[in-house]
């Protein structure tokens, strides 16, 4: 199986920028995407970006408008998300989710760490 643990989350004004990282262990030989999703309070769980682990091609949520950026370390199996000019409206639970296909459905994922808490002030 595989264990996912996401770090860097935290409180931050508008405008402001964060790092997110997911750090992956255990059986990750069958991985083949690694993704980020978010999802608010009363919201449904959405799709942020995803890339392929040996290639490294990505995949964004159109409504990002470029702010948002995925990347992975494959010597360290993390994957990183750099999310600049933050709003209020991107306050939400991010998680890391691994499968083997890329895809911006969470059903497509079969392994999720726990969340990181991005809190945005306006």
């Amino acid at each position: 199986q595989v264990q996912l643990v996401e770090s860097g989350g935290g409180l931050v004004q508008a405008g402001a920028s964060l790092r997110l990282s997911c750090s992956a262990s255990g059986r990750t030989f069958g991985t083949y995407a690694m993704a980020w999703f978010r999802q608010a309070p009363g919201k449904e769980r959405e799709f942020v970006a995803c890339i392929t682990w040996s290639g490294g091609a990505t995949y964004y949520r159109g409504s990002m408008k470029g702010r948002f950026t995925i990347s992975r370390d494959s010597a360290k199996n993390t994957v990183y998300l750099q999310m600049n000019s933050l709003k209020a409206e991107d306050t939400a639970v991010y998680y890391c989710a691994t499968g083997t296909k890329m895809s911006d459905n969470s059903r497509d994922y079969s392994y999720w760490g726990q969340g990181t808490q991005v809190t945005v002030s306006s």
